[in-house]
Formats: structure tokens, sequence, C-alpha cells
């Protein structure tokens, strides 16, 4: 007999928005059965006091990433575009979140 009947369930990646004109962050992983028991579970465990303004879940097996080893090939093109970086501009002062 295998384990429990959550760690069939599929991971679900949790990403929360703490406050208005932010970007969801990453909090967390957890199994659940579906993508509506995600969010409920993510609200419970991630977003107790109030942290969260939204909460987007994710399954694992939806998310593609780079790996480290491709680093040199993957973000190396970029550097011969320098307008693309932040520093030729400046941020005005008393702007929240920039």
């Amino acid at each position: 007999m295998s384990g429990s009947p959550t760690a069939e369930w599929p991971l679900w990646e949790v990403f929360v928005r703490p406050g208005r004109g932010l970007s969801h962050v990453h909090a967390g992983s957890l199994h659940a059965a579906d993508a509506e028991m995600a969010l409920g579970n993510a609200r419970d465990l991630y977003t107790r006091r109030g942290e969260g303004v939204s909460i987007w879940v994710v399954a694992s097996t939806d998310i593609h990433a780079s790996s480290p080893d491709e680093k040199d090939s993957l973000f190396d093109p970029a550097a011969d575009k320098p307008y693309r970086h932040p520093t030729f501009y400046t941020a005005s002062e008393g702007v929240p979140n920039l």
C-alpha cells in the first residue's frame, strides 16, 4: 500500500501578490486534488494573516524552466541590447513600488 492519498495528489506551486501594484511572488508548494482545493489550501497556508490580495496556483507539471547550465546561451544575447536595461532611466522620487 502506498503512502497517504495526499501524496498521490498533484503538486501545485503557489504565488501570492502581497499588495496592489506588486508582483506575485512564489510562496511555496502544496498537494491538492484540483485547482479549487489548491486555491483554498493556499489561502489557508500562505495568507493566514491577510498578507495577500491575490493568489495564483499552477500545477507543477505545467511549469517549464530553463536550466542554470543554459545561462550563457539563454541570457548572453540580451547583453548586446543595453537599452533594455533600466540603467538609462531615472525613477521619479516618491513613486511607490517602482
